[in-house]
This record gives C-alpha cells, sequence and structure tokens, in this order.
C-alpha cells in the first residue's frame, strides 16, 4: 500500500505545472516548511490547524478543494490571528543563509508578507481581524496584542516576553525607563535597552494586533550569554532568571554612575569633600531598583538549636521560589513542603555560636517579605540516579486562579491573582515547545510565538498536568506568575 500511495504521489507531482507549484508557494517557507514537518516527529499545538492552511493555500486554485470548518474540527472557533510582521530592526526578518530548520515547531504558514496576491491578502486580513472582532467593543483601549515570530528554538524566550509584558507594573516602569532616556542616544546597547525598545515597540504599534520580530532583542540576548547562542533546546526558567539578573546589574551600574557624578560635582562645591558623610546611605537607597519593587521578596532562613534554643535568622532575596511538586498535589500543598521543619542532625548537625559546637537543630524557611509579583517556578525537571539523566515530571499540581500566600512570618494571608502562565510542551527536558498564556484585562489569550488566541479561563486547568505517570499529557504549567491584590490596589 505505502509504495502504491508514493507512486501516487510522485506522478501528481509531476502532474501539476511548475508555475502553479510555484505560485502557491509565494508565501514565504510555506512549502519548506510543510516538508521540514514531515520530517519531524514533534506534535506541534495546533498542527491540524497549520496542515489545513496550508492546503487551503496550495489549492487556492480549486476552491471546491480547500478545506472548510466543517470537515476540519480545528478551524472551527478559532478566535486566533496570525497578521502582517513588524520587525524590530529594519534587516530582513530571515536570510537564505539563517538558522537550521527548528526543532520545536514548524515553520509558521500563516506568516504571510502583504501584496502576495489578492487570496492572499484577503486570508491575511481575514485572520489578522480575528481577535478583534472576538473582543468586539471589550478590546481593551490602548492595548496591544502581538505575537513574537520564532527564530529558531526561541519559544522559550518569546512565552516569557509575553508574560513580563502583560505584568502592568513591571512594563509601564520599563516604558517609563524607556520615555526619560532615549533622548540622550548616546546609551550603551545592552540587554535593558534592547527590551524597553521591544516594549515600547509593541506598545506603539497603531494596528492593535499583529507579530513583531524580536530580532535586536535576539541578538543582543545571544552575545550576552554563550547559553542561548545554539539553536537547541533552552530552560525558560534558566532564561527569566538570567534576564532579570541581568536588568538589575544594568540599572544599579546607572545608579552607581550618577552617585558618583553627583559626589564628583559635590567635591567640587566643596572640598572638605561628602556632604554629611551620606553616600553609603544613599548607595542603599538607590540598590533598590524597580526590578527589586517588582519581583523582588525576602526570604528568612530559620535555624533553632535543639540544646540551647537560640534562634538564628539568615536572610536571602528571591525573584522566584523554585518548589518541589508531587504527583496529585497543589500549589498551596508544595508551599507548605517548602516552609515545613527539617531536622538537621547527624553529618548534617548545625554549628551553635552559643553553645560553641555542633548541635542538633530544626529549620524551616518562611516568606518574611513577599513580593509584589509572585514568581514561582515548578521543578518539573529531576534528574534521576538510575537513569543518569534529568527526567520530565507531568505531575498534575493545580494552580489556582487566586492564591493565598500563609507560609509568611507574620502570619498574614495575603492574597494573589494569576495573570500568566509559561507551559512546557513535551515529555523531556532537551526538546519540546513553549507556550504561554496569559489575563489581560479580564480576558484570557493564548500565546504561541506568532500566533494568538482567545480562551477560556477553564483552558488554565488544561495545564495542571496528568494525574498518571504515563499518560499522552505532556502540556504542563512551569512557570507560573501571580499579582499582589495590595499591588493592584
Amino acid at each position: 500500500m505505502i509504495p502504491f500511495l508514493t507512486k501516487f504521489l510522485r506522478l501528481l507531482k509531476k502532474a501539476i505545472p511548475l508555475c502553479l507549484y510555484r505560485a502557491t508557494a509565494q508565501s514565504r517557507g510555506l512549502i519548506r516548511a510543510v516538508e521540514k514537518r514531515s520530517k519531524t516527529k514533534h506534535s506541534d499545538v495546533h498542527s491540524g490547524a497549520f496542515v489545513s492552511l496550508g492546503l487551503a493555500h496550495f489549492f487556492a486554485p480549486f476552491p471546491s478543494l480547500v478545506p472548510t470548518s466543517a470537515s476540519n474540527p480545528h478551524l472551527r472557533n478559532r478566535s486566533s490571528f496570525t497578521a502582517p510582521q513588524y520587525n524590530s530592526s529594519p534587516e530582513p526578518a530571515r536570510s537564505s543563509d539563517g538558522p537550521p530548520p527548528r526543532a520545536d515547531r514548524a515553520e509558521p504558514a500563516a506568516v504571510l508578507p502583504a501584496g502576495n496576491g489578492s487570496w492572499a491578502a484577503a486570508v491575511m486580513g481575514a485572520a489578522s481581524s480575528r481577535l478583534e472582532k472576538a473582543l468586539g467593543e471589550q478590546f481593551p483601549e490602548g492595548e496591544r496584542y502581538f505575537g513574537l515570530e520564532n527564530f529558531g528554538n526561541t519559544c522559550y524566550c518569546n512565552s516569557v516576553l509575553q508574560a513580563l509584558y502583560f505584568c502592568v507594573p513591571f512594563r509601564d516602569q520599563l516604558l517609563e525607563y524607556y520615555g526619560s532616556n532615549k533622548s540622550t542616544g548616546d546609551g550603551e546597547e545592552n540587554m535593558l535597552t534592547c527590551l524597553a525598545d521591544l516594549f515600547s515597540q509593541i506598545s506603539n504599534q497603531k494596528k492593535k494586533t499583529g507579530v513583531i520580530a524580536p530580532k535586536r532583542f535576539i541578538q543582543r540576548l545571544k552575545k550576552q550569554n554563550e547559553i542561548f547562542r545554539s539553536y537547541m533546546h533552552q530552560d525558560a526558567h534558566e532564561f527569566l532568571n538570567f534576564l532579570l539578573n541581568e536588568l538589575v546589574d544594568i540599572l544599579e551600574k546607572e545608579h552607581n554612575a550618577a552617585r558618583e557624578s553627583l559626589q564628583n560635582l559635590s567635591l567640587q562645591k566643596n572640598s572638605n569633600g561628602p556632604i554629611n558623610g551620606q553616600p553609603n546611605s544613599s548607595q542603599k537607597e538607590l540598590a533598590a531598583t524597580w526590578v527589586h519593587k517588582c519581583f523582588q521578596g525576602i526570604l528568612t532562613n530559620e535555624t533553632r538549636c535543639l540544646r540551647c534554643e537560640t534562634v538564628t535568622d539568615r536572610d536571602e532575596t528571591f525573584f522566584d521560589l523554585s518548589l518541589d511538586i508531587e504527583q496529585n498535589s497543589s500549589i498551596t500543598s508544595c508551599l507548605k513542603n517548602f516552609s515545613s521543619t527539617e531536622t538537621l542532625n547527624a553529618e548534617d548537625k548545625f554549628f551553635c555560636d552559643r553553645c560553641c559546637s555542633l548541635q542538633e537543630a530544626q529549620k524551616r524557611m518562611k516568606i518574611k517579605k513577599p513580593p509584589n509579583i509572585l514568581v514561582i517556578h515548578l521543578k518539573r525537571f529531576k534528574y534521576i540516579e538510575q537513569l543518569q539523566r534529568y527526567k520530565k515530571l507531568s505531575y498534575r499540581v493545580v494552580f489556582p486562579l487566586e492564591l493565598k500566600l500563609l507560609n509568611t512570618v507574620d502570619n498574614s494571608d495575603l492574597e494573589y491573582s494569576l495573570f500568566a502562565v509559561v507551559v512546557h510542551v513535551g515529555s523531556g527536558p532537551n526538546h519540546g515547545h513553549y507556550i504561554s498564556l496569559v489575563k489581560s484585562h479580564n480576558h484570557w489569550l493564548f500565546f504561541d510565538d506568532e500566533n494568538v488566541e482567545m480562551t477560556d479561563e477553564s483552558m488554565v486547568q488544561a495545564f495542571f498536568g496528568s494525574p498518571q505517570e504515563f499518560s499522552g499529557n505532556t502540556d504542563n504549567g512551569y512557570i507560573l506568575f501571580y499579582e499582589s491584590h495590595a499591588e493592584k490596589s
């Protein structure tokens, strides 16, 4: 049967006139993407819709053969768009000597350049306005919903950037920074300026929906950190940590430079040195950047000596909480385990300063200062000694839309609302895909690189994980973003 089909397809391809074949391949990379997809075994989130759109474009000269929503359920009720592309760089989005074929998803066939014939333009226009029509008059004033182009396994970056863009306190501070610094024009390009430029381009687009290529940001990321230079699958949590710490370093350097400039000015005016001896307190105050104000919390590590009952406290800051997970658990139970009491004995005894010796002790971690934006990282990748490799844990972990933070030092019940989820799709740590769900103005949106769709609030539950260890469900919540109710008010 298979040889017969192969022979039939070869005959069919020869029968199609070359002019028709070229005409239907006008969309950038369409036929190439379909051929790539036949060589990869990874199942994309929207493979059915992708293939249907590809067939529709290929059989455009034959309207009766175009797949419809009645024949393909993937095309039903899809409030999505894939609109014209807006590059964040004057250079072309992709050249003939660009990156090798992506391992995480096929070339998106629906990213069509304008002017590719009346049929392609009609499809592009209809797709770009679908999300706007779905929202109608409820489309938030001044808001923009733009997909991000994938430059070869950069879904880890795109999914996190979407979550950060819809973290309103962070976005507002970043755009304010961009507005106050763009006038100088002589600053050195870095991760902060590239991110601010990208967010500014999205927020200032005339159109409400579309696609932007974050080329400048990706180039800077690869230049800044060699880990992200390859086209291998990367970890979204690792990228988030790197990005936030990099932004903090840049802001602190700018604060220090501004402080030194003020000190030099003071020395010129007063030969006796800095006025009132204030530089140290000034430095301490300036160290709290707006990134800290958004994401930083403080943990306190309490250790109680079981001999003298002396309690030793040690504080440490955090931008996110990494939680161990268990099968059929919840975020609340994971947080309780995070703050559970651990006994230090045998080889792990604690050195008590009061006893001046190693003693048995009890240790626990509690949240001393909760952050305004609580980022929770679920440890879904665990190293298995027997296998000598990492394994993905697709455990079912329920994360609520409204979270009460119980394990704080003062035992106050702080309330948070979920506004973004970064999802890992795939069965292992070294391959797969990242997507994100984002809440914006009481609407939930689904971001998959260039594609953006409206989705229902109940869809969040689909990413809790699988209640069974061996299951086909590999779409699991990986990074959760919660905003404090106090921050909203």
